[in-house]
């Protein structure tokens, strides 16, 4: 048998589903809440903690408690990497039309606000032993933040891995202000003779970081999927590393596997 905080959860999530109360609106006082369903306030504010942890509803502080605004869905499937990859030799102009992240969201390119910060840094343990170059060997780390412009969360955060001697060929790769690349790394890799030949993504999920909850603005007790991705060129070697945090509330994986025929 559900219990009282749990009936009252079921009635104003019902509520919110069904557009009797809209993104934005405040919901009632917990007084008030509590006088409605003729329970104490300490069972209001379980049903609110309940509604807060689903993501349903935000605690204002000295405000009261408010419908969430749904975020934008991102669908990342296994046929992006091909998506990519055909695109990778397109004229520039068809590049430049859409991205990765619009192809995930349905969303227009003046629909994102994009940011990305280089830096080299020297390879640790994990990372040289990735891309099977010494320890602190150099390399060009690439960090990523695109969000919705309506919205103040990211949909992911991202950083990136390339080795600075197998790029450095081509100085522009090297330049943060000629992001976003139009086509994105495996396009950048074409221009320095590589072809990416198969990508291994490895996903786990764990509680959020402070920092992390903060940034993608999580609701308590939202997990994140972790994706480090590998790509190698078609000699074998590793040419990109790359680690994504993905919120658990808004990312939803899509894994396609074409069967061979009999």
């Amino acid at each position: 048998m559900p219990k009282a905080y749990e009936v009252i959860a079921d009635d104003i999530r019902r509520s919110i589903r069904e557009g009797e109360r809209r993104p934005g609106d405040r919901l009632p006082a917990e007084t008030e809440l509590a006088e409605r369903y003729r329970r104490s306030v300490p069972t209001i504010q379980s049903a609110l903690r309940l509604l807060s942890e689903e993501g349903l509803i935000d605690k204002r502080h000295g405000l009261g408690n408010f419908v969430r605004r749904p975020r934008t869905l991102a669908v990342r499937d296994n046929r992006r990497h091909q998506w990519e990859k055909d695109r990778a030799r397109q004229p520039l102009r068809q590049r430049a039309a859409t991205g990765a992240t619009e192809r995930e969201t349905g969303l227009d390119p003046q629909d994102l606000i994009f940011h990305a910060s280089y830096r080299e840094v020297k390879a640790s343990t994990e990372l040289a032993e990735g891309f099977g170059v010494p320890e602190r060997t150099v390399l060009l780390e690439r960090t990523y933040r695109t969000r919705c412009a309506a919205e103040t969360a990211p949909f992911s955060l991202v950083t990136s891995y390339l080795v600075r001697d197998v790029i450095a060929a081509n100085p522009a790769l090297l330049d943060e202000s000629n992001e976003p690349w139009p086509g994105g790394t495996q396009h950048q890799l074409h221009t320095v003779g590589i072809e990416v030949d198969r990508v291994e993504e490895r996903f786990t999920a764990r509680p959020p970081a402070p920092e992390e909850a903060a940034e993608l603005d999580l609701p308590p007790g939202t997990s994140v999927i972790l994706l480090h991705k590998t790509s190698y060129d078609i000699e074998g070697r590793v040419v990109d590393i790359t680690d994504v945090t993905l919120p658990g509330d808004r990312t939803e994986l899509l894994f396609t596997t074409i069967l061979e025929r009999w």
